[in-house]
């Protein structure tokens, strides 16, 4: 190979060296141009991607806030309407207040005026009786001198003649002025018993009877009804055997209705329901402690209604059981009117009215409060409330005042104190006037009880209860005791008696329920 070819390769490999890195030069500035381009579009793309997260995010945004000031905006209005409905309220009581404010003035100024009248007619009257003695001493005067001139007496036997007529003059005028001393008597203590009595009940606030025989209780949700009645009603059946109510649901929205005479029996059914819609499981053995549980809560509820009434008097020293008894009355109506608020209106008359004589105004508010503490176990024990509750009030040692005031309210026996007397007319006071009383309610009740108690007398029959406003009675009995023949005899029995002891409208369903439990436990 000569020189020139060699040159003329070199040459050729550095011309061809030189191209390759200008071509490869070039293609990589394309290359790089052609990522550039990527990347550009990347980032629009990430940017327009951003641009609407951020539009979404700000539209999530100003609806929650929208939603939260709408939130704030009812708070706002529920608190601004509760504020309302606290000053309407403090705005009537101070209404009544006024009122009763002005009442008394009244009565003063008509107080005032009629003892400025009779202070006028005193004045006047010791007046006529000055110038009527003046003209009697003026008349035994002449008489005197002129019976001197004509019988020629001693001046000492004229004057003891004229005393003698003078004296049987007056004897009549002075029988007059001795009764109308006892009548006018006998009207100001009349009025001052008046007096007495307007003060105690414008110082009593007593509200007009609202007794009722349902109770209704809030649902979650409709759905809510269908796990109460529970497959082919089991639910439902196992709670009205066990609190002896009637369940209604019918299409009120997100409501029952608990049916029952008996106030003890609807609040258990109350307290079990909401127990069970709280906990979501419901079926018959949760039914049952739920009912148990409800038992147990409601003798709590009613020592602390005893404690409150109490305290509200401030009577201390009561038995634990008496206090327990009292508050069993909050319970108990009679003629429509709760019987513990009763007592305690009772209470505070008979402690106004003893302020007012001057009598003992706590044994007043204790004697007011326990009258009536026998209707409290007239249905559990025989005999009258009267006989009852001086009984009871003997058993834990009250006072002998305490137990004269229980026997005597009715008249049955004489009091033998002024509070006796006091609480007897508070008693009368609190039951006599306008709305106090509903002699149709307790009448309606009356006939429930009677059911259930001619059920009750039947050997065998472990419960009985009332329902559907009286036209059913459930009878359950112990299977052990009562087979099914006996069962069918017993309905036809209690029917025949109803037909023969008790008046009542249309017709009363009788249904004997035997049912029969096999109980094991693995252990």
């Amino acid at each position: 190979m000569g020189f020139m070819e060699i040159a003329f390769a070199i040459v050729t490999l550095i011309i061809g060296l030189v191209l390759g890195a200008y071509f490869g030069v070039k293609k990589l500035k394309a290359q790089q141009a052609k990522e550039i381009d990527e990347a550009k579009y990347s980032a629009q793309s990430i940017i327009e991607t951003a641009k609407r997260d951020a539009d979404a995010q700000s539209k999530e945004i100003i609806i929650n806030a929208k939603e939260q000031a709408q939130h704030y905006r009812n708070d706002v209005e529920d608190d601004l309407k509760e504020r309302r409905s606290e000053v309407k309220a403090q705005e009537n009581r101070l209404n009544q207040r006024e009122e009763n404010i002005e009442r008394r003035d009244n009565l003063l100024s008509d107080k005032e005026g009629h003892l400025d009248s009779r202070e006028q007619s005193l004045r006047d009257r010791q007046k006529n009786l000055e110038e009527l003695e003046a003209k009697a001493e003026s008349l035994v005067d002449e008489r005197e001198a002129k019976v001197v001139e004509v019988a020629a007496m001693s001046r000492e036997d004229a004057k003891n003649l004229l005393l003698k007529e003078m004296d049987e003059t007056l004897a009549h005028e002075k029988a007059v002025m001795i009764r109308q001393s006892e009548q006018e008597a006998h009207e100001k203590s009349e009025r001052i018993a008046k007096h007495i009595i307007l003060q105690a009940i414008e110082r009593s606030g007593a509200d007009t009877v609202s007794e009722n025989s349902v109770t209704v209780v809030h649902l979650p949700n409709d759905d809510m009804k269908g796990r109460i009645i529970g497959k082919e009603g089991r639910n439902i059946k196992t709670l009205e055997a066990l609190t002896g109510i009637d369940l209604i649901v019918d299409d009120t929205p997100e409501a029952v209705v608990l049916s029952g005479f008996d106030p003890i029996r609807r609040q258990i059914a109350k307290i079990a329901l909401d127990r069970l819609i709280s906990d979501g499981r419901i079926h018959p053995a949760k039914i049952e402690e739920a009912v148990d549980k409800a038992r147990k809560e409601m003798d709590s509820t009613i020592r602390e209604a005893g404690e409150e009434a109490t305290f509200e008097l401030g009577i201390h020293s009561l038995h634990p059981d008496l206090i327990k008894i009292i508050g069993r009355l909050n319970y108990r109506t009679s003629y429509g009117q709760n019987v513990l608020n009763h007592s305690i209106e009772v209470a505070k008359l008979s402690g106004v009215m003893a302020a007012e004589l001057g009598e003992d105004i706590s044994l007043a508010k204790r004697a007011g409060l326990l009258h009536d503490i026998g209707k409290a176990l007239d249905h559990e024990i025989e005999g009258s409330h009267v006989q009852i509750g001086s009984e009871l009030a003997m058993k834990y040692h009250e006072n002998d005042t305490i137990v004269n005031a229980i026997a005597s309210h009715h008249g049955d026996v004489e009091a033998t104190s002024t509070i006796a007397s006091i609480v007897a007319i508070a008693d009368a006071l609190s039951a006599a006037r306008p709305g106090a009383r509903s002699e149709s309610l307790e009448n309606y009740i009356q006939r429930l009880r009677s059911l259930e108690a001619i059920a009750n007398e039947y050997e065998g029959v472990n419960n009985a209860f009332a329902i559907q406003a009286g036209r059913e009675i459930r009878v359950m009995v112990r299977p052990d005791d009562i087979d099914d023949l006996e069962a069918i005899k017993l309905s036809h029995d209690v029917s025949k008696r109803i037909e023969s002891e008790l008046d009542y409208p249309g017709q009363i369903k009788v249904t004997v329920i035997r049912e029969k439990r096999a109980v094991a436990y693995a252990k």
